[in-house]
């Protein structure tokens, strides 16, 4: 198994999702990165950025990687969906189109040799891997990506001008809560609508009161239940909500670990006892829980 490089922490949870599913997929594979090349005809240097959150797969690339691997090709497609709608809200990038490979209509606007680039040409043809101009290929990524290498360029402002707007809205919301709860009822339909259409943060509306969660553990065909969810194969990242988060808090101070209060929402604490747990399993320590991770917390 590759010792992957921690991603980006701005990195948005569904991008985050995405990549971390595709490095599990490569593992499993059993794929060197030249090989994966080979076999996929996306160059080295496209592997590398989108393995290491830098880059957005196209369609084509993730269908190929889910084809090699023996995974589901249409849960990494809907994966693929879900991250490339964040990622063009997140920053104005795109992923990158499939091509010919003969590098044609770059123009004499294209970058000159070296420069980094954020799209990509599409798959190569021919017998082997072929090194790109600026893309310098590596025999081992997970060395690669320890080297801190792949660094997003103009993103500090992104992040501010993000984080701003995001600060506008609750300010916002907050407002419109306040003069709903001032007012008699008169217009109080249509102030809660635009508090709903405000706010996009996950789990329960604010004002209601939030579920309450009970741990009632039971060996029930070799895999231990908690009462609250029997998923396998849902992904939960820091700051979902829900009755599956409630089941994993469960399921983990049920392993003996500390993920806070059973409250169903994924938090600092609860991320901590997943890492923990992650490193005693000799699984992927990312602080996601996955169908491996869930594997372990029921076993």
């Amino acid at each position: 198994m590759s010792r992957w490089k921690g991603l980006p922490e701005e990195l948005d949870p569904r991008v985050r999702q995405l990549v971390v599913r595709l490095r599990r997929v490569k593992d499993h594979s059993g794929l060197s990165l030249r090989r994966l090349t080979a076999k996929t005809g996306y160059s080295t240097s496209s592997w590398e950025r989108y393995l290491a959150g830098r880059s957005l797969p196209p369609r084509e690339a993730v269908e190929a990687m889910a084809r090699l691997g023996g995974d589901d090709p249409v849960r990494l497609l809907a994966l693929h969906e879900v991250a490339a709608e964040a990622w063009g809200k997140g920053a104005d990038r795109q992923s990158e189109p499939a091509g010919d490979g003969t590098g044609a209509g770059r123009g004499p606007q294209s970058p000159p040799p070296g420069a980094e680039t954020g799209a990509e040409t599409g798959p190569k043809t021919g017998a082997g891997p072929r090194t790109e101009p600026g893309n310098e290929p590596v025999t081992d990524l997970g060395t690669e990506l320890g080297t801190g290498a792949f660094r997003p360029h103009g993103r500090a402002l992104r992040i501010t001008l993000i984080a701003g707007s995001v600060a506008l809205v609750l300010a916002v919301a907050a407002s419109v809560l306040l003069a709903v709860r001032l007012t008699d009822g008169e217009g109080g339909a249509s102030a809660a609508d635009l508090t709903a259409s405000a706010t996009t943060a996950p789990g329960p509306p604010k004002g209601s009161e939030p579920p309450r969660y009970t741990c009632r553990a039971e060996w029930i065909d070799g895999r231990w239940y908690a009462g609250n969810s029997r998923t396998q194969k849902a992904i939960l990242a820091n700051g979902h909500a829900g009755p599956e988060v409630a089941e994993a808090q469960c399921l983990l101070r049920e392993a003996g670990l500390a993920p806070g209060a059973v409250d169903g929402i994924f938090g600092p604490h609860t991320e901590r006892a997943v890492r923990a747990l992650q490193k005693r399993a000799n699984l992927v320590v990312d602080g996601i829980i996955g169908p491996h991770t869930w594997k372990a917390l029921r076993e």
